[in-house]
């Protein structure tokens, strides 16, 4: 059996976090089209929203963020792919999603947030 290898995706994803993570800004900013989108959410509502469009605005804004973190601290989030058997989606319909939680005192999940798209077998 080989070893599966990944998409061109998750590839560029991989080595845009390992730079900005890192640092790196010169990296992480090759990686980005000029006309990039981001949307960044939090499940606490005392995180801003942020919505910013363009390859100068989407650094802008992920220096002011990844400055204070250590370098090669950052753990990958864990996403999810479901196939469909049936459901209002149709058998064989993927819907690769990530999942964000917060807990509350009792590390009980108090928040969970999904991000799915859903396409068709």
């Amino acid at each position: 059996m080989s070893a599966p290898t990944d998409s061109p995706a998750v590839t560029v994803a991989r080595a845009h976090v390992e730079a900005w993570s890192n640092h790196d800004f010169d990296a992480a900013r090759h990686l980005l089209a000029n006309d990039v989108e981001v949307t960044a959410t939090a499940a606490d509502p005392a995180f801003p929203q942020t919505h910013l469009t363009g390859a100068d605005s989407y650094m802008e804004g992920l220096i002011a963020y990844a400055q204070p973190i250590v370098p090669g601290s950052v753990a990958a989030l864990l996403t999810l792919t479901l196939t469909m058997a049936g459901g209002p989606f149709g058998s064989g319909t993927t819907a690769p999603c990530a999942r964000l939680y917060t807990l509350d005192e009792n590390n009980k999940i108090k928040t969970e947030r999904v991000i799915f798209y859903v396409a068709q077998g």
